[in-house]
């Protein structure tokens, strides 16, 4: 029982640390702040989530279960709010897109004003 639950741990840890590794690769090779965020937001949240299952699989406690989906959801629910302040204040301080961004939905919200009701 103890090698299942170990070769279980050994999976979701390297299921966390791929793509933990994933979005550090994308980090470094994305062209622009938005692509990077983009790349880091998805990445270490379902890195963290790998991490934590295979950390609960391998303590085996309802206590590791209990902090470690606290854990899980505060992230789910922080790190989409904070990349998408920090793309919105890249935004309004003019940080430029790449060059073969097809669009910017937001600069043409702006642009055309609130909706007419």
């Amino acid at each position: 029982m103890d090698t299942v639950r170990d070769v279980i741990t050994v999976i979701l840890l390297g299921s966390g640390l791929s793509f933990m590794l994933i979005g550090a690769w994308g980090v470094v090779r994305l062209p622009d702040a938005y692509h990077r965020l983009h790349a880091s937001s998805k990445c270490s949240t379902l890195g963290l989530f790998g991490m934590l299952a295979g950390a609960v699989v391998y303590i085996g406690t309802v206590d590791a279960l209990i902090k470690a989906a606290l854990t899980l959801l505060f992230t789910v629910v922080a790190t989409p709010v904070g990349s998408h302040i920090l793309a919105k204040a890249a935004h309004s301080r003019g940080l430029r897109q790449w060059d073969h961004t097809l669009s910017d939905e937001l600069a043409d919200d702006q642009r055309d004003g609130p909706p007419q009701v």
